[in-house]
Order: C-alpha cells, then sequence, then structure tokens
C-alpha cells in the first residue's frame, strides 16, 4: 500500500481528477512525497475557472485548487515544433485522455496515474489501483529507467533529467534502449540546442542529490558529458601519482569527490568547487604524467570559460575559483609557517568571508576524501586553519591602523603591520 497527500473532495473538485508523475513514483517506492501533480481529464479551463481555480500557467493551462492551492493541469499532448528545448505546440482539450496525458512523459515510472477516487482519507491507495499503460510500476520493481515512447527524443532536457534521478536513484541502471536513444540524440545535435539556464538547472539539482556521480556516469554512458561538460568528460583516463591517488584515474577521483561532498552533507557551491577543482589534470601535458604541476592554475582558468558558458551563479563560481587554485596548499598546509598561513588564509579573503571559508574547507575535505581507502581519514587541516582563522580575527585592526597612521605610515605601510600583527599572533597560538 502507497500512501500521498490526497486532494480535498469538495464538491467543487468532482471532475476526472489523477495524481500523477513523481508524488506516485515516490509514494510506490515508499518514499516521502514532496510535489503533488494533479491531472483532469475531459474539461476545459473554462469548466476550471467557473469552479473557482486560479488559472496560473503561461505556457500550459495550469490552476491552482481553490481549497488546497495545489497545481491542477488539463490533459495535455506536446508535440515537436522546433529543435532544442523550445518549440512544442500543446494541444489541451477535452478530447486529451489520461494515456495521452501519460504518453508524453518522459519515463515509464513518471508515467503511473492514480484516480482521485482511489487515493483514501489517509493518504494511501493500493499498488492494484494504479494506472499504468507503460510497464511503470514493473519498471519500478526492477529498477530500470526507461522512456514511454520515441517521443522522448524530441526534448534533450530528458537526457539530463534521467542523469539527475540516476543521481536519486543510484541502484537504477537505464534501459539498454533508452541508453540507444540518448546516443542517438548526442550524435544528431539535439544537446547542441540547450540553453545555458537549462543545462545549470538539472546539473544543479543532481549534484544535490545523494550519488552525483550517478549523474556523471549516466551523461558520459550516452556522450552527453563530453558535449556539455568537456573540461569534466577529459579527466576519465588521465592517470594520478598512486601513492597519492591510489584509484588512479581522476575522473573516478571526481567522482569520489562528488559522492563524498554529497556524503558530507556539502551545500551547492561546495558540490560545483569539487566538480571544477581538478579540471587542470586534462590538459597536463602527457610527459609529465602522472605528476600535474601547474594543474591548480588551469583549473582556474577552465572554470571560468564554463562558469560563463552556463551561466553559473556568481557565489558558486568564486567558491570553486578560490578552492581550484588554493586546494593543493590547503591540503599541505600542516607544514605551513604562521607565515605562510596568514597569506593562505588573506588569499582567500578568509577575513572578509568566513563562511566561505569555511566551505572552501568543506570542499577540501571532500577533495582529500574523496580518494581510494581514504573516506573514513580524517581532516585534520579543516579544524587547524578556523582555529587559525580565529586567531586572526582577534587582532585589533583598528587600533593597529589608527596608531600607523599617526605616526604618517603609508596605506601600504599599514597594511604591512596589520599582517605582521596577525602572524606574531597566530605564531603565538601555535607555540602555546
Amino acid at each position: 500500500m502507497a500512501r500521498a497527500a490526497p486532494m480535498s473532495n469538495h464538491p467543487m473538485t468532482q471532475l476526472q481528477t489523477y495524481l500523477v508523475g513523481g508524488a506516485v513514483r515516490d509514494a510506490l517506492l515508499g518514499l516521502p512525497v514532496q510535489d503533488r501533480d494533479w491531472v483532469v481529464v475531459g474539461a476545459t479551463p473554462q469548466t476550471l475557472l467557473d469552479q473557482g481555480y486560479v488559472a496560473v500557467g503561461k505556457d500550459f493551462p495550469v490552476f491552482l485548487h481553490p481549497q488546497t492551492h495545489e497545481e491542477v493541469a488539463l490533459a495535455r499532448t506536446e508535440r515537436k515544433t522546433a529543435p532544442g528545448y523550445h518549440g512544442f505546440a500543446i494541444h489541451a482539450a477535452p478530447d486529451v485522455t489520461l494515456e495521452d496525458d501519460l504518453a508524453r512523459r518522459d519515463l515509464t515510472i513518471n508515467s503511473i496515474a492514480i484516480s482521485q477516487e482511489n487515493i483514501r482519507a489517509t493518504g494511501q491507495f493500493d499498488i492494484q489501483d494504479a494506472i499504468d499503460p507503460f510497464g511503470g510500476v514493473q519498471d519500478l520493481q526492477r529498477k530500470v529507467f526507461r522512456h514511454v515512447s520515441p517521443a522522448f527524443r524530441e526534448d534533450p532536457v530528458r537526457i539530463l533529467r534521467l542523469a539527475r534521478f540516476a543521481a536519486r536513484f543510484a541502484d537504477f541502471t537505464v534501459a539498454p534502449e533508452t541508453l540507444a536513444l540518448m546516443r542517438e540524440m548526442v550524435d544528431s545535435g539535439e544537446v547542441d540546442h540547450l540553453v545555458a539556464e537549462r543545462v545549470w538547472q538539472e546539473l544543479a539539482r543532481g549534484l544535490m542529490e545523494a550519488t552525483p556521480s550517478r549523474m556523471l556516469a549516466v551523461l558520459r554512458d550516452c556522450g552527453a558529458l563530453k558535449r556539455l561538460l568537456p573540461e569534466v568528460d577529459r579527466l576519465w583516463g588521465v592517470a594520478q601519482r598512486a601513492d597519492y591517488h591510489p584509484e588512479v584515474d581522476t575522473g573516478v577521483h571526481l567522482m569520489m569527490v562528488l559522492d563524498m561532498a554529497a556524503r558530507l552533507d556539502a551545500p551547492l557551491a561546495v558540490r560545483f568547487a569539487c566538480l571544477g577543482h581538478d579540471l587542470g589534470k586534462g590538459t597536463t601535458p602527457a610527459d609529465i604524467l602522472p605528476r600535474h604541476l601547474g594543474h591548480e592554475e588551469r583549473s582556474a582558468k577552465l572554470l571560468k570559460g564554463l562558469c560563463e558558458r552556463l551561466r553559473v551563479p556568481t557565489e558558486c563560481r568564486e567558491l570553486a575559483d578560490v578552492v581550484a587554485r588554493e586546494h593543493s596548499n590547503i591540503h599541505r598546509s600542516a607544514d605551513f609557517s604562521a607565515g605562510a598561513l596568514v597569506r593562505l588564509l588573506e588569499r582567500c579573503d578568509a577575513l572578509r568571508k568566513p563562511q566561505r571559508m569555511a566551505d572552501i574547507l568543506l570542499a577540501c575535505e571532500g577533495d582529500a576524501r574523496g580518494r581510494l581507502g581514504h573516506t573514513e581519514a580524517l581532516y585534520p587541516q579543516r579544524q587547524r586553519l578556523l582555529g587559525v582563522l580565529a586567531v586572526m580575527q582577534t587582532v585589533d585592526t583598528k587600533k593597529i591602523a589608527n596608531d600607523a597612521m599617526s605616526t604618517g605610515a603609508s596605506g601600504q605601510k599599514v597594511g604591512e603591520i596589520i599582517h605582521q600583527a596577525r602572524v606574531a599572533a597566530v605564531q603565538a597560538a601555535l607555540a602555546g
């Protein structure tokens, strides 16, 4: 028996109403149901307006229920009219059946419906009441991602959505025929038409799932990673020193780092920083492998291009830039002198942005522990540098600046004096 909160049974809602999509899927999997999608069959927009529903949809007929304020859509079909994500003709009319509406959906596991009449007051419903024309229940049981129809290829965003679902449901596999279709879509150039905002939206959502590595694996399997994130794709097959990276392959390391960031419950900016921290290793000259001298600056440069291309939010790109440039120094900081520690934190702008510094260190912990045999290792650099930052924050820079300026010191000289005061404070703390 599955559970999903029912819509109100107020007389105004006595229409042919069905719970569809992710709410049914998650209920059947025994997972908490977050968003509920309802579809009404056999009605017109005016039918719903007359019963008090509020129209909110711009691209297709979507309404808010007058009591629950949940979204209700008229059953519809979609037909591709132009390349890429945009360019769909929407048909929503009383002659559109429930099966028509389910047929336009991406995966069979998202094409299951339950009549409102079969949802109990407790929110429970029986699996035998599922309306499942495309075998979604069986695919849920077999843990398979399978496309509903060849129309899957009409929307390249579906490749990204499937990869994101793989990051959420890590033990699911992609049906061979679906993977073949995805490869055809990539080869035909469909993913090249995706707009940056949609790529970033799906990438960000996938990074925030429990197993982000599965998203990259699926995108790589179908060839989409090379088209959308070539800087990331080229990391596979690049060797690293086995004494530092027992997993050797840089792409494998990246997937381990992303999953460690998820395990650490890191926010999006940290997970994105993990995604981009080693991009420079993909461009390391072959004659110096498996060493990667100077990969930090190369990573930062490649990240800049990636961020501009996908229009990555400022918070994410700035954090990723610092992590790319400084992660090696942070890893080595256990051996740094007081002066080197202060210079490192000043380069990271840690005094002005202490929370960002904490995120930088979290990303570095994910990097250090995202290695074969190191997943349970401690990362003392994180607490040590946070402690050093706390000491630096105790330095009364305003008093030091006033005293220095009273003697006629220049602005540059004042900065040097403040820096030395911080070094002295950290040195004393380390000695104690």
